[in-house]
């Protein structure tokens, strides 16, 4: 029912954003307002966003496609529901559609008395090996393995954080907004977290 309704939603709005093009090009923060207006609108930012959300989820649930579509679809119809809420900060919408994403899978975990899991990208903990001064530019097989290893034995608030800074690539300015928290709250807690990384991994040597 969800799919039919937003589909339905983004078939409308591009018709009609179609028309205004012809007179100019709409910025999001326009579609954001006709959107906040008439909820019709909000079919073109679904379209623009579902993928991006979609992936996000998915790594989170390590996969689980059924579930990841059910928890995008919330993600999107809370986001429709409370557009009149949504406050331009300076960051793209998507930062906002995170932070729903984000509360989303975490109620589901709760809900299911799961585990948090990070689908963690081997090519890119090397780069948070560097961050936290494990090693130069060289990481043995073994050494990798290890540091996985130490994530995984991380508080489940400390891993969403380095997942969102290191394996999501966000900015700080981005994590910064999902968590409501100012940018150099944001730098402090990730440099906090990678030095006791730095010092369990020293510890173990």
């Amino acid at each position: 029912m969800l799919l039919i309704l937003t589909s339905a939603l983004s078939g409308k709005s591009n018709a009609l954003l179609r028309k205004r093009k012809n007179k100019k090009q709409l910025t999001e923060s326009e579609v954001i307002a006709l959107a906040k207006q008439d909820q019709v609108y909000f079919g073109t930012l679904y379209n623009k966003y579902f993928d991006q959300i979609f992936r996000f989820v998915f790594k989170k649930l390590g996969g689980d496609e059924e579930i990841t579509g059910d928890l995008t679809q919330q993600t999107f119809m809370k986001a429709m529901a409370n557009i009149q809420k949504y406050e331009d900060r300076g960051l793209p919408f998507s930062s906002w559609l995170y932070r729903i994403a984000q509360n989303e899978v975490l109620m589901f975990f709760r809900k299911q008395k799961k585990s948090f899991t990070v689908a963690i990208d081997e090519n890119k903990v090397v780069g948070l090996a560097s961050e936290a001064s494990l090693s130069s530019k060289y990481m043995s097989q073994q050494d990798q393995e290890k540091l996985i290893e130490l994530l995984n034995h991380l508080d489940a608030n400390h891993l969403e954080l380095i997942e969102l800074r290191f394996f999501q690539e966000m900015s700080f300015k981005e994590i910064a907004d999902i968590y409501s928290i100012s940018e150099a709250n944001a730098k402090m807690r990730t440099y906090r977290i990678l030095e006791r990384i730095n010092k369990t991994w020293t510890n173990d040597v």
